[in-house]
């Protein structure tokens, strides 16, 4: 449909201005961004180091269009970058960061959202959780199969699937292939995905409850 001419344009808003780089970024202002991104964000010490050095590396690319030139730029990124690890490591000090107490909340939530001890391992070591540190939270090998239950349920497989298991053998069983396929792609174990894949749907969700609640 062709655009009526007679019609009054809306106005457009005007674009905004990009922000001018200023100086890098200095501790003060380094600890003022941990403070804020730890008031919306639980983080580990590596990741709130990532956070505060990527707002350097921001810095760094809007100094360089600006026309900086690259050798004044890069001393005084490497000197902001230094205070980023400083200032998350006075985060961790003061008690704003506690790693240990990340990695549990995380691998909880994580459980019961239907996540295995391989994949809450995974997860906590790319958020820089140390191994030791990783596996003092890790839940308790005898929740493992509720995690699997929580997966089942998500992908409406096993005790929570919508549709009856198909009359013909050969169906059936390729059904349960690719069941066991997702929970395998998930980290599960075969015995625990079996035994999840099995399980009377009424106890399932009583366990699950029970997980929820725990």
């Amino acid at each position: 449909m062709d655009e009526d001419p007679t019609r009054p344009r809306k106005p457009q808003k005007p674009r905004r201005a990009p922000r001018p780089a200023g100086p890098a970024p200095t501790e003060a202002a380094l600890r003022e961004a941990a403070l804020a991104h730890l008031a919306r964000f639980a983080a580990t010490e590596v990741g709130l180091r990532r956070v505060l050095q990527r707002k350097v590396d921001r810095w760094a690319r809007r100094a360089e269009s600006e026309g900086a030139a690259a050798e004044a730029i890069a001393p005084q990124a490497a000197a902001a970058r230094a205070a980023a690890a400083v200032v998350a490591r006075a985060m961790v000090t003061a008690g704003a960061v506690d790693d240990a107490a990340f990695a549990a909340s995380r691998a909880r939530r994580l459980t019961r959202g239907g996540r295995s001890r391989r994949a809450i391992a995974a997860h906590l070591g790319a958020k820089g959780v140390a191994q030791d540190t990783a596996a003092a939270a890790m839940p308790a090998v005898e929740t493992e199969l509720d995690a699997a239950l929580a997966q089942c349920r998500r992908r409406r497989i096993g005790p929570f699937a919508r549709d009856e298991a198909p009359e013909d053998p050969q169906a059936a069983r390729a059904l349960r292939m690719k069941a066991l396929a997702a929970l395998a792609r998930a980290g599960f174990g075969r015995e625990v995905a079996e035994a999840a894949l099995d399980m009377d749907p009424g106890e399932a969700e009583d366990r699950l409850i029970a997980l929820r609640q725990g």
